[in-house]
């Protein structure tokens, strides 16, 4: 259950859902597939986080999704996309594809590499209202665009323009941290989602490596610090 009294929840990476499907290997932060947990579905808008790990060559076959707004950051390897209304597209390390599914739509998802692993992060965000038009984009980010401050990669916040836009009140950040202290300020009703993808940081005075994740609420500002890349979703207030 969601409040706005003070929460600084460590999830550690152990701690996830996993499930091993030889050629996928995969964490879940909430309720997602087979796991299910009706005191952890989402935070906020922030339905699915999952950490996935895929084989050379493998992948998704085409599904369908709707109403669902799915950001892909890759973290290493090449990710394809193709979808049921033409699109394909493949990007790399630091990339992100975006998805608005809306009144449906039906893609793959696979490793481009018949050699190298994929190493990807999805994330599902709820839409603020159903039945829109499915979109579908994708966008490269060099290091140096992350490179020790927050890089805004996607909003629906009319205060903050992104390069990419999501159906939502939210906004999602990445930072490639050198040892350098960022901060984020969070209005007084805002949730915080915090991801480690690797190496080791301490926010708010507490320790974290990768695979840990942070849920935020009533904390006036996040501090980051130490090496290692960091993803950040700011939420709309729990309905």
């Amino acid at each position: 259950m969601q409040t706005r009294t003070t929460t600084f929840a460590i999830q550690r990476g152990a701690d996830r859902s996993f499930a091993d499907h030889g050629w996928l290997k995969t964490y879940h932060s909430f309720s997602f597939a087979d796991y299910h947990d009706p005191a952890n579905l989402q935070w906020g808008a922030l339905r699915v986080f999952n950490e996935d790990f895929i084989a050379a060559g493998r992948g998704f076959p085409e599904h369908p999704h709707r109403d669902m707004e799915i950001l892909t950051y890759v973290l290493e390897g090449e990710l394809e996309h193709q979808d049921s209304m033409g699109n394909r597209g493949v990007v790399g390390p630091g990339c992100v594809q975006y998805m608005s599914a809306g009144t449906g739509i039906r893609h793959a998802e696979v490793n481009h590499s018949d050699e190298h692993g994929l190493h990807i992060v999805q994330m599902w965000l709820l839409p603020s209202k159903p039945n829109l038009a499915p979109a579908y984009g994708q966008r490269e980010f060099s290091t140096d665009d992350r490179r020790g401050h927050w890089l805004l990669v996607a909003s629906g916040r009319a205060e903050l323009r992104a390069p990419i836009a999501v159906n939502q009140d939210a906004a999602f950040f990445v930072s490639k941290l050198e040892h350098e202290e960022i901060r984020h300020p969070f209005a007084a009703d805002r949730l915080g989602f915090l991801f480690v993808a690797d190496g080791d940081v301490v926010a708010n005075a507490q320790r974290l490596k990768g695979g840990d994740a942070v849920r935020i609420a009533a904390t006036p500002e996040l501090t980051v610090s130490g090496a290692g890349e960091v993803l950040l979703w700011d939420l709309p207030p729990a309905a």
